[in-house]
């Protein structure tokens, strides 16, 4: 796997769903500090691909906050087991992201044309299908990894000999087919061959 390609090849499609979805932007009530996506939605959904890239910008912290990531991460997946909503990891006490440059698409998706409430975001229909077309597209680029939440595919690339097998280009469902199972874990190959739901 040339990861740098893979890397150049997820951002040009972060950048295509930009540009596809400014106008729908525009109208968007979000700003820094509104942090309901980040507190109430419990998930946080990640392609392997995005996974390697947040694992390798972790590397980059202070052992100190490296320790305090992984207890984040830890009862995140925890709270996740039991059913239960959980403040995305990542989110910082000022209600920013930690990760913001960097977030996956599943944040980078995320606005409302209203203040966020029990219902959650107000978004325009034709923004969600092209949200789902985008999440079908990074399934096909990272083929051979999984889909699931962010904690979830964090640990899974914490184990050297899935990390190594994964960056190889190697594809074996059943190495991980336990972890998979409880954590919920979609793989790419699947569903990014099923055809995308309409409505």
């Amino acid at each position: 796997m040339n990861l740098k390609k893979k890397k150049e090849q997820l951002t040009a499609i972060y950048e295509r769903f930009e540009a596809e979805s400014r106008e729908f932007w525009k109208q968007a009530v979000c700003r820094p500090g509104c942090a309901f996506c980040c507190t109430n939605m419990g998930n946080i959904d990640v392609i392997t691909l995005e996974g390697m890239i947040i694992r390798e910008h972790i590397r980059d912290f202070s052992s100190k906050k490296k320790k305090e990531m992984c207890t984040r991460l830890l009862r995140n997946r925890e709270e996740k087991v039991k059913g239960r909503t959980s403040p995305c990891p990542f989110l910082k006490a000022d209600q920013t992201c930690l990760i913001y440059e960097i977030r996956p698409f599943s944040c980078r998706q995320l606005y409302s044309l209203g203040k966020c409430g029990p219902a959650g975001a107000t978004v325009h229909r034709q923004a969600r299908e092209l949200a789902g077309k985008t999440v079908k597209n990074l399934q096909q680029l990272d083929d051979n990894g999984y889909s699931g939440h962010i904690s979830f595919i964090l640990h899974l690339l914490d184990n050297r000999e899935f990390r190594e097998f994964y960056q190889s280009g190697g594809f074996d469902p059943a190495r991980i087919r336990e972890f998979g199972k409880s954590g919920g874990l979609l793989i790419n190959r699947m569903v990014s061959a099923a055809p995308v739901a309409s409505g």
